[in-house]
């Protein structure tokens, strides 16, 4: 019979694309994971890893592996789902990876309303950039990720997560005051500031741009998207910004009307495939949701 373990550690390997990723991830040494996998070939009387350069690789026989992996990963979490959905209310300890605007705007009110509304609930935060977040939920490090994606990005493999939408907030272009643009090719020349470029913001972000008919001079590079807003202010950079950033900052900037106003991020709930239907994760969604309501309601016209 296959060990569980094992096949999770495989699974890890599959995930970071090194044996030393997996170990850091799952918080084993690396001779410790190689030990089980080498176990775990045994088991199935085949190679599951080959060596490419400094990474490993699956087999084929190791890919169909994983993939068998989810599944039963997933059947847990429906059968905890179940268990769960049997008790009167949400309980339990849940810890939630956040990011940074979401953490400060909306999760004190959401966890004030759970306190009263779900005493047996306790939630726990962690600040977590999106992508790492990510990889802690499917490591299974983290019970729920909230988070913002954008049109045209993927946050994980199909089938791995599943995600249930909070709200929406509508993200905007804004042009330094001191840069005079009146065409695409004076746009061109306008320095940017932008996340990451690995980043899913960045990816969309640079998509908009070149749809719109210009490749963005990306000059500066931050995570922190309220550094974005200061840099536009002070007439240093263009940027694409959350409404709820400029909300919170209440600042005066004005979107221009030569980038596109549509857009809109999604902010998103994610949860392991077979948990989505947790009591819990449907408690912390709407306490969630319904802060940022208010929020939204709160500032409309302060911006």
């Amino acid at each position: 019979m296959l060990d569980l373990n094992r096949l999770v550690m495989l699974r890890a390997v599959a995930m970071h694309g090194s044996i030393s990723a997996a170990a850091r991830e799952l918080a084993y040494t690396h001779s410790a994971i190689s030990q089980q996998l080498s176990l775990l070939e045994r088991e199935t009387g085949t190679a599951l890893l080959e060596k490419v350069g400094r990474t490993a690789r699956l087999t084929p026989v190791g890919l169909e592996l994983v993939r068998n992996t989810e599944a039963v990963l997933a059947a847990m979490e429906h059968a905890e789902t179940e268990l769960a959905a049997s008790h009167h209310q949400p309980r339990g300890i849940m810890t939630v990876a956040v990011y940074s605007s979401i953490a400060r705007l909306l999760m004190p009110a959401a966890l004030r309303t759970l306190m009263h509304e779900q005493p047996g609930l306790e939630v726990r935060l962690r600040r977590l950039d999106p992508q790492d977040a990510v990889l802690q939920l499917v490591g299974r490090r983290v019970d729920a990720v909230i988070v913002d994606t954008f049109s045209g990005t993927q946050l994980a493999p199909p089938g791995v997560i599943d995600a249930a939408e909070i709200g929406r907030d509508p993200v905007r272009g804004y042009l330094p005051e001191f840069h005079a643009v009146g065409s695409l090719e004076q746009l061109g020349r306008v320095p940017w500031v932008m996340e990451p470029a690995d980043a899913p913001s960045t990816q969309w972000a640079m998509r908009v741009c070149r749809e719109a008919g210009f490749e963005p001079n990306v000059v500066h590079e931050s995570s922190d998207v309220l550094f974005h807003l200061r840099m536009v202010e002070a007439g240093l950079a263009a940027a694409f910004l959350p409404d709820l950033v400029v909300r919170e900052a209440r600042s005066r900037v004005a979107p221009s009307a030569m980038l596109p106003t549509e857009p809109e991020r999604r902010i998103l709930l994610l949860t392991r495939t077979g948990a989505a239907e947790h009591p819990a994760f449907h408690a912390v969604r709407s306490a969630v949701a319904s802060a940022l309501a208010k929020y939204v309601s709160s500032t409309v016209g302060n911006a």
